[in-house]
């Protein structure tokens, strides 16, 4: 099976197999598109696909820097590197942090030293959504790190300037304030 990067063509295949025999029954001139439904279900596979290669590249960095980590249910892994003592943030409060964010290849592609602490209102978006998961699991002066798939992310599109298409991040994070 041929890959591109780590990505496998299988579920690209496929689906043009189905758009290419969908076209091959018609009429010369005639243009009929595959089944809607044939298409969702090619769709799905690929995706499928995709996340369960994700899924294995993680697994793989994991066991590589033999790190202890937990998951949630959304496919977040976290680990706790230092206790805090403070409390835990609640969504609508402001929470500061200092921060890198890696590549998982491990290059570094933020980092609050450079761009300044962030600051956001926890709950309201405008921040990854892997990030305001771990967050929440925090208390003040704790520090983590969250290893956070694409779609907890910057999707599928990635962030347009350093972070690539379909990229997972690593974040390493200091909970600093919560007002």
């Amino acid at each position: 099976m041929k890959t591109i990067g780590r990505f496998s063509c299988k579920p690209f295949c496929l689906l043009i197999v189905i758009i290419m025999a969908g076209a091959c029954q018609n009429e010369p001139g005639e243009r009929v598109l595959p089944d809607a439904r044939e298409l969702q279900e090619a769709f799905a596979e690929s995706n499928k696909h995709l996340l369960a290669m994700e899924e294995t590249a993680i697994d793989d960095f994991i066991a590589r820097y033999g790190w202890e980590t937990e998951a949630t249910g959304s496919g977040l892994r976290y680990m706790i590197t230092q206790e805090g003592e403070g409390e835990k943030p609640i969504a609508g409060q402001q929470v500061v942090i200092d921060y890198t964010i890696y590549l998982i290849t491990g290059d570094p592609v933020y980092s609050s030293g450079e761009e300044g602490k962030l600051e956001f209102t926890v709950g309201r978006g405008g921040v990854e959504r892997g990030l305001e998961e771990g967050i929440l699991m925090m208390r003040k002066g704790t520090e983590a790190t969250f290893i956070m798939p694409h779609h907890l992310a910057h999707g599928v599109p990635g962030d347009g300037k350093r972070i690539p298409r379909r990229a997972t991040i690593i974040y390493k994070v200091h909970l600093l304030d919560i007002y």
